[in-house]
């Protein structure tokens, strides 16, 4: 009973803000971080927060208390992770420009290079700066279900890590440590299958490193996730290779802590009904459409499951711009605003201004129910992409 009030109070001060607006939950992400830390704790690894999923810069400062630094994709993440939390520092990028490397490896701690040809090219810069560096390798063992194929880097042709095949026989010199990331929205079960499919072909190399790094799309703060598996498997690499280990969560790390807050502005009728939204799937939450998935609803339930069934859809021109459809308990009408869940990963870091659609608020649930309006986008916002 106490939860329920205290979420139909959160729920009501949620209504009260401009739409459309992302709304962060510092509780539920200090949750998350708890566990998170939990797992360093009992095994000595580092966690580190992947930007390319949540890089909302103003909570570092609290993300930084429980781990253990950031993780970039590039070199405008490698600056924000080094300016904004200033714990460990790490890269890995496809590829490399040679003025950003000359960066790179003044900021970064660790820089994880996708192919020998990357790491050999760029040897003159990294190996003068002293700075740590390893490999990306595909361990070529497929876990992702197959509506989530463009998440998987063990497919075939993929671009991303070094095959057994391709990696020299000797290590290459200076090379400290190896890397892998394969899964996504994934166990502890997945983890462990790729760990040893990983460890059965560059095993043998382990000897020489210093670290391995486990990669990212581990869902540890997910309420079925195996927990204990996890710690079970890093002290196994720690006891037996005496060697740190690394991941990369993103999802982890903000999972369930953020709203996407919007208003219902008109409703069309054609066959089933249709709610026009000022929030949208192409540019507010784009893996709706890129993934797929169909994001949680608050007080929505399937299509058909509740006595009133609607299409939720976008003010933008693409026909194809569709959240999905849901059933509610009690009719929607025109100003009503709808609650989406989990919308702090991957929206910020990847919502765009298609149609001159404004870019959402961004607000921060403080644990006493405060809230506080960390940026407004405006026009000069929209302008200054296209200039």
């Amino acid at each position: 009973m106490q939860e329920q009030l205290a979420l139909a109070k959160q729920e009501a001060v949620l209504k009260t803000l401009p739409t459309p607006c992302y709304v962060v939950d510092e509780a539920r992400l200090v949750k998350n971080l708890e566990l998170l830390q939990k797992v360093q704790q009992a095994t000595g690894c580092h966690i580190l927060l992947a930007q390319k999923c949540f890089s909302m810069f103003r909570l570092y400062p609290l993300i930084g208390q429980y781990l253990a630094g950031t993780t970039a994709s590039g070199i405008y993440e490698a600056r924000l992770g080094r300016e904004e939390m200033g714990k460990e520092n790490h890269v890995f990028a496809p590829a490399f420009k040679d003025e950003d490397m000359r960066e790179l490896v003044q900021i970064c701690d660790h820089i994880v290079f996708n192919s020998i040809a990357q790491l050999e090219k760029h040897r003159p810069v990294w190996q003068a700066a002293g700075v740590s560096v390893g490999i990306r390798i595909n361990p070529e063992y497929s876990t992702q279900e197959a509506q989530q194929a463009i998440y998987d880097p063990c497919a075939y042709g993929s671009r991303l890590g070094v095959t057994l095949a391709n990696f020299p026989e000797q290590l290459p010199e200076g090379v400290e440590g190896l890397h892998f990331h394969t899964l996504c929205e994934q166990n502890a079960d997945d983890l462990i299958a790729t760990f040893k499919a990983f460890e059965s072909k560059f095993g043998k190399y382990f000897s020489q490193l210093k670290w391995l790094n486990l990669g990212g799309g581990h869902h540890i703060t997910r309420a079925d996730y195996d927990v204990q598996a996890l710690i079970d498997l890093l002290n196994y690499i720690r006891t037996t290779y005496h060697l740190k280990v690394y991941l990369e969560p993103g999802e982890a790390v903000a999972l369930n802590a953020g709203y996407l807050v919007t208003e219902v502005l008109d409703i069309v009728r054609n066959g089933i009904d249709v709610l026009i939204l000022d929030a949208s799937a192409a540019c507010h939450m784009p893996d709706v459409l890129e993934m797929p998935y169909r994001p949680p609803l608050r007080g929505g339930f399937a299509a058909g499951e509740k006595p009133h069934t609607y299409r939720l859809s976008s003010m933008t021109c693409l026909a194809g711009d569709v959240i999905g459809d849901y059933s509610f308990a009690e009719e929607i009408k025109i100003g009503d605003k709808l609650i989406f869940e989990d919308m702090a990963i991957y929206s910020m870091v990847k919502n765009n201004t298609f149609n001159g659609m404004p870019l959402p608020d961004i607000v921060l649930l403080h644990k006493n129910g405060r809230t506080e309006l960390v940026r407004r986008f405006g026009y000069e916002d929209f302008k200054g992409r296209l200039s």
